[in-house]
């Protein structure tokens, strides 16, 4: 007979026994609300988060039937018939509370739970800060993960994100915003326009991934639920920055990549609560983590509680990848965002040209611009060294050859 092998304590509390392949150490949902949501579910799906359950909310019943998350509810069926919410917030606001007891189920259990949305519509706009509210009332650590609409979107839908967004801040620990016209100084101008939407769910995908393996995958030096708890409870807006290098100078690369990150909407030498985790290959050495280390901490508030996690991961070869999150600003420090009017674009046109340049269209090459500073695939972070001078006179070198060359010619 088989006997599986377990962790034994010293206690008489049979739950302190601990299975040898354990459960994940909590449980983290991943909710997507409306049509931007579910597409940024539907990425992280595709591109496989494990330890994470996923969950798909909408008005539109047909855009439920494509999404690839193994849960799905769709919200206000008697309301809006599953035809959406027509952008109209207060519609997917009336949605939400018609299945308020539908929406109980994603909570039971959860520990932590992720709201992503696209701020603008109506169900993502009208919904998603009803499920923040329940999320955060039944005790779970309430992550939202929004974007801001593209100003070509209009007015209208600018100024009910914006009012969405402030609603969603009350319910939630800790927004983390994307502005998707900060996409557009990024992606080059020939990528197409369902690239440039996959580079808007990635983002979003990026934040969710980076805290989850902060919480889920044992590192090193390591970080758990707990830790993160502390950081990102009750902590307002946060900023994310995701940054990767690779070559000699990859720890410092990829720490001021992170910290710079042109997704940023101000400093993060603001933040009085900072986690951050470090990813390496096997060669990952301890100075290369001191040093990216340093980069943070000398970035931050003096008297900031920072908390960082390293941990290897043999596929990432010779790259290294770090992921900070920063969260408890004062008010006055967070800047309001610029309003675009309607000739943005065609006065930004020059200075918003990608650094990529003209050529550059693949979303690859804009997913590694955002976390490596612009540089290009395959472009040396750092500059070679000159060729050392020779110190022999090189007109003397030439008359020595040509005296050789006629003595032997």
């Amino acid at each position: 007979q088989q006997i599986s092998s377990v962790c034994l304590f010293m206690s008489s509390d049979p739950s302190a026994i601990i299975p040898a392949d354990p459960a994940p150490p909590c449980m983290i949902q991943v909710v997507g609300v409306g049509g931007g949501g579910g597409n940024a579910v539907n990425r992280m799906i595709s591109t496989g988060i494990e330890g994470v359950g996923f969950w798909a909310i909408n008005t539109d019943a047909q855009a439920l039937n494509k999404s690839l998350a193994p849960q799905c509810l769709n919200i206000g069926r008697e309301l809006t018939r599953g035809l959406g919410a027509g952008g109209d917030p207060d519609v997917g606001r009336a949605a939400a509370k018609e299945s308020i007891r539908d929406l109980r189920t994603i909570v039971d259990g959860s520990d932590m739970v992720f709201i992503t949305a696209g701020m603008g519509g109506g169900t993502g706009s009208g919904a998603a800060p009803v499920v923040a509210e329940l999320c955060r009332d039944a005790g779970c650590l309430t992550v939202g993960v929004v974007t801001r609409p593209f100003g070509f979107e209009g007015k209208r839908r600018s100024k009910q994100a914006e009012a969405a967004i402030e609603e969603l801040k009350k319910h939630v620990d800790t927004l983390i915003v994307v502005s998707n016209d900060k996409l557009l100084r990024i992606v080059p101008e020939n990528t197409p326009v369902t690239d440039a939407f996959l580079v808007a769910d990635d983002i979003l995908r990026q934040g969710v991934v980076g805290i989850t393996e902060i919480i889920l995958k044992t590192g090193i030096v390591n970080v758990d639920f707990a830790d993160v708890r502390t950081v990102m409870r009750d902590a307002g807006t946060a900023l994310m920055g995701v940054g990767t290098g690779v070559g000699k100078h990859r720890a410092t690369d990829a720490a001021v990549s992170a910290i710079s990150s042109p997704l940023l909407d101000f400093p993060l030498k603001k933040a009085r609560r900072i986690v951050f985790n470090i990813v390496g290959g096997l060669d990952m050495g301890l100075q290369e983590i001191n040093e990216a280390s340093e980069v943070i901490y000398e970035n931050a508030d003096e008297n900031a509680n920072i908390i960082f996690g390293a941990l290897v991961d043999p596929t990432m070869n010779s790259e290294m990848s770090i992921t900070v999150l920063a969260c408890d600003f004062a008010d006055e420090d967070v800047q309001d965002v610029e309003e675009m009017d309607t000739s943005f674009y065609k006065a930004r046109r020059m200075s918003t040209k990608s650094p990529l340049g003209p050529e550059a269209t693949s979303v690859e090459e804009t997913r590694k611009a955002i976390t490596r500073g612009f540089k290009k695939p395959g472009e040396p972070l750092s500059p070679p060294p000159p060729p050392p001078e020779s110190k022999e006179n090189p007109k003397k070198k030439r008359g020595l050859r040509k005296f050789i060359g006629k003595l032997f010619g």
